[in-house]
């Protein structure tokens, strides 16, 4: 039996309002996997409707979500999507052109945000989600690193990512990061300072909104760049807080 061309790898928890959208965004590919950390909501009852392969994990960090999944993907490449990202016509027929060509082992894409009803295409990042299928593992608790052994290659089409569900989700997010961050500095035995509470903090502000020229985007970059501001605020502030627990 050959081997599938392209394996899509989806994680969910409490995603009802969007799987259903991701799943047919990807209906291209040979193989969806949705790995599912026992959602509440409709999410798994979802995904059932769909020709797409369900199984579970309870949650613990992304990056053993992640290489779980890869477990059970059959394609020679995967795509990893997650549940508020949409793969458009024009990426769609970049990655199947890109996989065929064999120039690259794994490609990075564009994801501009989406904040306050418009994509922000300044407050961007390119991140690795196309990659060959071989031997592939995630590190890292939060912001997991896909570990490559060559240098990926980047498409030109972007994907759809409906990043934030609103300013209080914006910071929510933000705000957990911080405490995922702050316990894996404190665990790693880095310290915070006054210094870097209110230094860090600025630096992020003017490196979002200058250097990156989110001001291009107008009010929700402004926004965007000071929200990024009080995360790295929150993650120093949290690292003192969990410090002075220990001591």
């Amino acid at each position: 039996m050959p081997k599938l061309k392209l394996s899509v790898i989806i994680l969910t928890y409490n995603e009802e309002n969007y799987i259903a959208d991701a799943i047919r965004s990807v209906a291209f590919a040979d193989e969806i996997i949705v790995l599912d950390s026992y959602s509440t909501d409709r999410t798994p009852e979802i995904v059932s409707a769909f020709n797409a392969k369900l199984i579970y994990r309870k949650f613990d960090n992304y990056s053993n979500q992640r290489n779980h999944a890869i477990q059970s993907a059959s394609g020679e490449w995967i795509l990893f999507l997650d549940a508020d990202e949409r793969v458009s016509t024009e990426l769609k027929d970049e990655i199947v052109k890109s996989i065929n060509s064999h120039e690259h082992d794994a490609y990075k894409i564009w994801f501009p945000h989406f904040f306050m009803g418009r994509f922000l295409f300044h407050y961007t990042d390119k991140v690795t989600r196309l990659i060959k299928n071989n031997n592939i593992h995630f590190e890292n608790e939060v912001h997991e690193k896909l570990i490559l052994k060559s240098k990926p290659g980047l498409l030109k089409n972007h994907m759809i990512h409906y990043t934030y569900k609103g300013l209080f989700n914006f910071i929510s997010k933000k705000d957990k990061y911080a405490w995922f961050q702050a316990k894996m500095s404190v665990k790693k035995g880095k310290k915070a300072t006054l210094f870097l509470l209110f230094f860090k903090p600025f630096y992020r502000f003017f490196h979002t909104y200058f250097i990156k020229r989110v001001f291009l985007d107008g009010v929700p970059g402004l926004a965007a760049a000071a929200i990024d501001a009080y995360g790295v605020f929150s993650r120093y502030a949290k690292i003192i807080l969990l410090k002075k627990e220990l001591e």
